[in-house]
């Protein structure tokens, strides 16, 4: 009665066997539709691609050249005015003679800036040197982490791929079992269509996934700062158990190490640095002179010694100091919340973390194993003629939605392990990367 259905979903069932077989072979291997063959294309782990990133990332190598700015700001703002060389002509005849029969003098000045002002200006240079290496950090594990979580999404993509594809074979060979049976009379034209429906369902799908892919690759070689190694040939696994120890190990101490909580107070200190220096910036930087000459018109040698102050009667550097009174108030507030954004971010990482992971371990100890035992009882049962043809199809496509959905969770238990890495970072101390 079942001849021709039975041959033809014993082939269907042994593709639905290779195609979980085949979802292991894309995690280990990396490869699936649109990796070019090895030899074509450079490999591609996930160690090679965090590398690269730091290398190559332009927003890092910015960051790079924002540290060698602030190095050449603290050097500069430390030094004195340069001296004047001065000369004086008084007493000029105006009826003739011209320096002859005037007072000349030649000297220098040099103005000597308000005790403290000097102290305050290389406090202030070397705070934002501080600064700007710990920003370094911080970014330093942002382009980390955009690389790898973007390496794990390409990762899972190729694997979503290549999953969908082996769908579509075994859609297509239950599409053609089932054109065979029905024109046998074996079945109904209502199981023959849903059969191919499955089938067409299954070819847009895989075009949605591939496009994913597409969008995925780029993605990866966007986050590493290489276009041209959008083809490369991915080498690598997504995790299927996550390391919830990192939790217990990170909790509570990770705020005291991140680099984007050192750049936070470095900045307060040196809004801090800049108020005391504005506050000062009223009081007088003296320029002191010393002048030799002679007296042409006499025939006497002469020396001068002047000194100069300004006179705060009309700019006192009120608004300075109001500017950096709010200045100050910005970057303590800034400080509290940076705080409060890494605690928030650690909150939503674990609960992501720690979700994802009871998630991927249901689908791998307990709904996997179920799927795959449904459709093998339904195989027997179908066998025996207990079911029928269309129940084969419900039983094989709730199996490869929770394939998709098991791949999907790896992706996710994944990227949420990555975000937990990146605030449990040390501080990085990055004054002479990719400079």
């Amino acid at each position: 009665m079942h001849t021709v259905t039975l041959m033809s979903c014993r082939c269907v069932l042994a593709a639905a066997g290779w195609l979980w077989i085949g979802l292991g072979i894309v995690r280990a291997e990396g490869g699936g539709p649109g990796a070019i063959a090895p030899g074509a294309q450079p490999t591609l782990t996930i160690e090679e691609a965090v590398r690269l990133a730091v290398t190559h990332h332009p927003g890092f190598r910015a960051g790079a050249w924002r540290v060698e700015a602030a190095e050449g700001r603290a050097k500069q703002i430390r030094l004195w005015p340069n001296p004047q060389l001065e000369f004086t002509a008084e007493e000029m005849p105006t009826d003739g003679g011209g320096f002859g029969g005037s007072i000349n003098q030649a000297g220098i000045a040099q103005t000597v800036p308000f005790p403290g002002k000097s102290m305050l200006d290389g406090r202030i240079g070397r705070l934002g040197v501080r600064e700007s290496e710990a920003d370094l950090g911080a970014l330093r594990i942002e382009v980390e982490k955009a690389a790898k979580i973007a390496f794990y999404r390409a990762l899972a993509a190729e694997g979503l791929v290549s999953v969908t594809r082996e769908l579509v074979g075994v859609a297509a060979k239950e599409a053609a079992a089932a054109r065979e049976k029905a024109g046998a009379g074996g079945i109904s034209a209502q199981e023959q269509l849903r059969a191919e429906i499955a089938w067409e369902r299954a070819n847009a799908q895989l075009a949605g996934f591939e496009g994913e892919l597409y969008v995925a690759r780029r993605g990866l070689a966007a986050a590493i700062g290489r276009p041209d190694l959008a083809g490369a040939v991915l080498r690598g696994v997504l995790r299927e158990t996550a390391d919830l120890s990192l939790l217990d190990r990170g909790r509570g101490t990770f705020l005291a190490a991140h680099p984007a909580l050192s750049a936070s107070e470095a900045a307060r200190e040196k809004a801090e640095a800049e108020l005391r220096r504005a506050q000062l910036e009223p009081m007088p930087d003296v320029t002191l002179g010393i002048s030799g000459g002679r007296d042409e018109a006499v025939g006497a040698g002469i020396m001068g010694f002047r000194v100069s102050v300004p006179l705060p009667l009309i700019d006192r550097s009120q608004g300075k100091a109001r500017e950096a009174r709010a200045e100050a108030a910005i970057a303590e507030n800034g400080l509290e919340a940076t705080r409060q954004r890494l605690g928030r971010e650690w909150a939503e990482a674990e609960s992501r973390l720690r979700s994802t992971a009871t998630q991927v371990a249901t689908y791998r100890e307990k709904i996997l194993p179920k799927a795959i035992e449904a459709l093998r009882l339904v195989q027997t049962g179908f066998e025996q003629g207990k079911f029928a043809f269309i129940d084969m199809l419900d039983t094989q496509r709730t199996l490869a939605e929770t394939r998709l959905a098991y791949q999907q969770q790896l992706f996710e238990m994944n990227a949420a392990q990555a975000e937990i890495e990146a605030l449990l970072q040390p501080r990085i101390n990055q004054t002479s990367t990719t400079r």
